[in-house]
């Protein structure tokens, strides 16, 4: 957004599809690594806080999992847009892929630290 602004429209393009790259290596990479933790029989590790830490751990986590659906074809259409030059409509939706996609970022890293890190299962 400031790059915009400032006229910087190059880095701006650069950041985006380095952004987008880097998304799509993580969306792939993240959805093979559950794949093959299904497909091993180990399941979903479990949330194992009680009370309000547990709420906000799922509240967080059903918030984040909606908006990542969501921000998939929010970021196609977005980029789309842009590299067809239509950026009145580029423009439009930007402006609420944007904080959803930064919303996702955030909260998917929380939730790695929290769930692994602050309440990390006892290893033997």
């Amino acid at each position: 957004y400031v790059m915009i602004r400032t006229k910087r429209i190059l880095a701006h393009k650069t950041c985006m599809l380095a952004a987008t790259a880097t998304s799509a290596v993580f969306l792939i990479s993240y959805v093979t690594y559950h794949y093959h933790l299904y497909a091993s029989g180990q399941g979903p590790v479990h949330f194992p806080g009680t009370g309000a830490p547990r709420y906000a751990y799922l509240t967080m986590l059903t918030t984040h999992t909606i908006l990542a659906i969501i921000i998939v074809p929010l970021v196609i259409v977005s980029l789309v847009r842009a590299l067809r030059s239509n950026f009145p409509a580029h423009k439009r939706i930007a402006r609420w892929t944007l904080p959803l996609w930064a919303y996702v970022s955030v909260t998917g890293v929380l939730i790695y630290v929290v769930l692994y890190q602050i309440y990390a299962p006892a290893h033997p």
